[in-house]
């Protein structure tokens, strides 16, 4: 495993290098979450030989930048975080973002795209659409009241809501991202070119297949829904599911990047 101290930026963690992988591919967390949510991902993608590269997005507000202040707008974050991947674009990039990362993963694409450097696709798990409406007024609650919409989505282990000064430690990371979430709102126009893939899990309280669906409307290089079994956090169960449709993903973007376009018909 790599150290956090010893990787040169601010906002890319890399647990197991995969230096001879085709593709790079960027994990982007859930509200509250750090790099290390993508720890046991990692660490199957190497086990199992995806051939890719798998880094993973540190937000400021946590861990090792516990010190730094939170960002709540997603398009300051998305900015800052499609700059730092110009020192990772060595290799194809693909995206692959959780709840709150789905949609930051998108923003980040966009801007990717808009610089000539277009993903080979996203992967857009247990989050609604960008387009789809946001109602939610959590990031106003009280402190109680946030960690009991933790609780209900099950985004973090018990372990956590009994360690007080944890809690004291994340809360304003969580608000933080929470409010960028909750007062996102989606500009129409550049949409994305690259492929996106959906991933839902069947009982999730917080999106539904609906929702999951109109990510179609987002993008025009295609878009596929797939449903596993389980709730919101459906990945920490089901990730040898995942990781065999993510390398299966994977290798049809790359091909299909690396196919010869078609010129003109040649006149006999």
């Amino acid at each position: 495993m790599t150290a956090l101290n010893e990787n040169p930026s601010r906002w890319i963690r890399r647990f197991h290098p995969a230096d001879d992988a085709a593709v790079r591919l960027v994990c982007l967390p859930h509200a509250g979450g750090s790099a290390t949510a993508f720890f046991p991902f990692s660490r199957a993608a190497a086990e199992t030989g995806l051939d890719a590269d798998v880094i993973a997005v540190q937000y400021p507000g946590r861990q090792d930048r516990r010190d730094e202040p939170c960002f709540d707008d997603f398009a300051a974050m998305a900015d800052v975080i499609a700059d730092d991947l110009g020192a990772w674009a060595d290799r194809p990039v693909a995206l692959f973002g959780h709840s709150m990362g789905a949609t930051l993963g998108y923003e980040v694409a966009r801007r990717l795209q808009a610089r000539g450097e277009p993903p080979l696709g996203l992967f857009a798990s247990a989050c609604p659409a960008p387009s789809v409406p946001r109602t939610e007024d959590v990031h106003r609650l009280d402190d109680n009241g946030l960690l009991a919409a933790l609780k209900e989505i099950s985004g973090t282990e018990s372990a956590f809501f009994g360690d007080d000064e944890l809690l004291r430690m994340v809360l304003p990371a969580i608000r933080g991202d929470y409010t960028a979430v909750e007062t996102y709102r989606h500009e129409p126009g550049r949409e994305l070119g690259c492929p996106v893939h959906v991933l839902l899990g069947a009982e999730d309280p917080v999106v539904d297949l609906t929702e999951a669906e109109a990510w179609r409307a987002h993008t025009t290089g295609g878009c596929a829904v797939e449903v596993l079994p389980g709730g919101h956090f459906y990945l920490d169960a089901r990730l040898d599911i995942v990781l065999t449709g993510v390398a299966h993903r994977l290798r049809g973007w790359r091909e299909a990047a690396l196919a010869p376009v078609p010129g003109p018909m040649s006149r006999v």
